[in-house]
């Protein structure tokens, strides 16, 4: 049999609140910022089940890839020279597409585990990061990419998040408030 904890040790709770009480001991001039950016364990919701989850991550996914696809079809069908364009292949695009909308995917429950608005932190962290990645698709373009296929791709990126951003937030979307006094009105 274990020695039970401390009063004073910080608990091993699944509710978050140990979460909530690394928050709190960090400085105020570190609270602030994460404040400002919803970032407030103590104010965070549920996650996403786990079956709406995971349908949300094969829809993100599908529709991604079909997006993806679809702007590489218009693309060597308006521009005849992005046929060659090396980064329309599918298998190209397939492979990082899933890659990063599984990262997404994984991120969104982390998100709602640590914000008190999840989907507003969620949609500026989405824009952030498709501008992110955006500075792959210029840098292959400051060395001799065609702008025309570069395009393209810097579409297929904002394709992805348009896809993804509401696959997961309305397939499987944040569960109720989840508050410190809330939690523990429930362990006790």
């Amino acid at each position: 049999m274990s020695d039970p904890l401390p009063s004073n040790a910080p608990s091993e709770r699944s509710d978050g609140l140990s979460l909530v009480a690394a928050f709190e001991a960090l400085p105020d001039a570190a609270r602030r910022p994460l404040r400002a950016f919803k970032v407030d364990p103590g104010r965070r919701h549920a996650s996403p089940s786990g079956v709406r989850w995971v349908a949300a991550l094969i829809v993100a996914n599908a529709g991604s890839l079909i997006s993806d696809a679809i702007l590489v079809v218009l693309a060597k069908w308006i521009f005849p020279s992005t046929q060659n364009f090396p980064h329309f292949v599918f298998s190209d695009y397939a492979k990082l597409t899933i890659v990063g909308v599984t990262i997404a995917c994984i991120a969104w429950p982390v998100v709602t585990w640590i914000a008190s608005q999840p989907r507003w932190l969620f949609l500026r962290l989405a824009v952030v990061v498709t501008l992110v990645l955006w500075l792959p698709d210029l840098w292959i373009l400051a060395h001799g990419e065609p702008i025309r296929g570069v395009g393209v791709l810097m579409l297929m990126h904002l394709a992805i998040a348009f896809v993804t951003y509401p696959a997961l937030v309305r397939l499987a979307p944040e569960g109720p408030a989840i508050t410190p006094s809330r939690s523990a009105a429930h362990d006790g």
